[in-house]
């Protein structure tokens, strides 16, 4: 130890109390609006599937036909890999996991959907099939056989259909409460949102229906589905996103871009509407930065070129929907819709090839970090804290095992949690 230094100050402590007292309401403002991510499993993918058609079957039959499809069109990791371009050392860990999700877990998040899926129908033949949809969601988590997350995408809050969708909702969310109550996996989807007084209305709503039903207050939150420019860039030259999360009062939970119909709302012509297109990219980019530390999550959109017809066009299609997802998932969008089963394949190979060709550096550099250890890239908690959020991200949809991520990095489930999202704590290993 060399001299102790002489430690001297010039300002009094009213100084800084004085200025933490200036900054009281900023604090409780930034704690209110920027919690952070809330630690909890986000989907990979979001299915939707038409009212009419969905049956108790209908997850277990996707996975069915996407194996099907496999079966078929690459029957084996060797196949499958050439199509895909998945690297020679990744080709069987990726094919046999991919084969594993399809028969054990086949969709995670799963919206009936009575928007555009569905249309416009009499309104007993809607009523009938939303209370349907309350029938089977409930026995679903109740037998075991539900998707992780379940719900529904009502009617939108555009006059036309204005009251048809509340209507919707309020029979769906009421036989669910009939046949025993919410299921904690369960999610709404409100589509074509353009102004935030629509987030306003539909928060009112679930408020009048929680108070029906003696639920406590925030129970019911919802995705807020993003279709139109207005949703983007508001008239008077603000980003409007940012004021719809404000509007839903903590209860969004995700931005989900629509792309077909935001292309189109931008005047895209349908031979270029993709969820690559430029368009397509400023406005998930705009709600990227609205959504940032608010804890709502942005999910990206998804293709309409089906992987069906001969194996020619089948490898194609899913050529397409691979590279989408990882150009999706260097981007940070890290869920996604699949309009068709024959879709799942290639969305499981893109997102276990991402985590898995990554493991091992991202470990190493977590590892290093928390031992202090430096080495060739100087890592800082922000860091940290996403190298945990990958691989927590890799262990929930099945890329990884908790047991290898434990071995290269030495830290427990728990360890990364806390470093992952500081709802859960923190550690108190700080940077070097």
């Amino acid at each position: 130890m060399g001299q102790q230094e002489k430690v001297s100050t010039s300002l009094a402590g009213a100084v800084s109390e004085e200025i933490s007292a200036s900054l009281t309401e900023v604090d409780a403002e930034l704690a209110h609006r920027y919690p952070g991510d809330p630690g909890t499993r986000q989907p990979v993918h979001t299915v939707y599937v038409p009212g009419d058609t969905f049956t108790s079957g209908t997850i277990r039959s996707w996975g069915d036909q996407a194996l099907k499809a496999l079966d078929e069109h690459a029957p084996d990791a060797a196949s499958f890999a050439a199509v895909l371009g998945i690297p020679d050392e990744l080709a069987a860990p990726v094919h046999d996991r991919v084969r594993a999700k399809l028969e054990r877990e086949p969709v995670e998040d799963l919206r009936i959907d009575f928007e555009d899926g569905y249309g416009p129908r009499p309104d007993a033949e809607e009523d009938e099939a939303a209370a349907r949809a309350a029938r089977l969601v409930s026995e679903a988590y109740g037998n075991g056989t539900a998707a992780p997350y379940m719900g529904i995408r009502m009617k939108c809050m555009e006059a036309a259909v204005r009251d048809r969708g509340i209507r919707t909702t309020d029979i769906f969310l009421t036989g669910l409460m009939q046949a025993g109550g919410l299921p904690d996996g369960l999610v709404l989807t409100l589509p074509k949102v353009t102004y935030p007084e629509q987030v306003t209305a539909f928060v009112r709503l679930l408020e009048a229906f929680e108070q029906a039903h003696g639920l406590s207050s925030g129970r019911l939150g919802f995705e807020i589905q993003i279709e139109t420019s207005q949703s983007i860039l508001a008239a008077d030259g603000t980003a409007a996103v940012a004021r719809m999360i404000d509007a839903a009062q903590g209860r969004a939970t995700g931005l989900h871009y629509g792309t077909f119909d935001y292309s189109a709302c931008v005047g895209v012509s349908p031979a270029y509407q993709a969820s690559d297109h430029p368009a397509a990219d400023h406005a998930k980019a705009v709600m990227q930065v609205a959504a940032a530390g608010t804890g709502v999550r942005v999910c990206d959109g998804s293709t309409n070129v089906l992987p069906v017809g001969p194996t020619h066009q089948v490898h194609e299609a899913w050529r397409l929907h691979y590279g989408l997802t990882r150009r999706a998932l260097a981007r940070a969008y890290y869920q996604g819709w699949d309009m068709h089963p024959g879709h799942l394949p290639t969305r499981y190979a893109a997102v276990y090839t991402f985590y898995r060709e990554g493991l091992e550096q991202a470990a190493a550099r977590l590892a290093a970090y928390v031992a202090k250890a430096g080495g060739d890239v100087m890592d800082e908690p922000a860091t940290a804290k996403a190298l945990s959020g990958y691989l927590l991200r890799g262990i929930d949809c099945g890329a990884l095992d908790t047991a290898e991520v434990a071995r290269l990095t030495g830290l427990t489930r728990a360890d990364l949690d806390a470093f992952a999202s500081p709802r859960r704590g923190g550690l108190t290993v700080t940077a070097p």
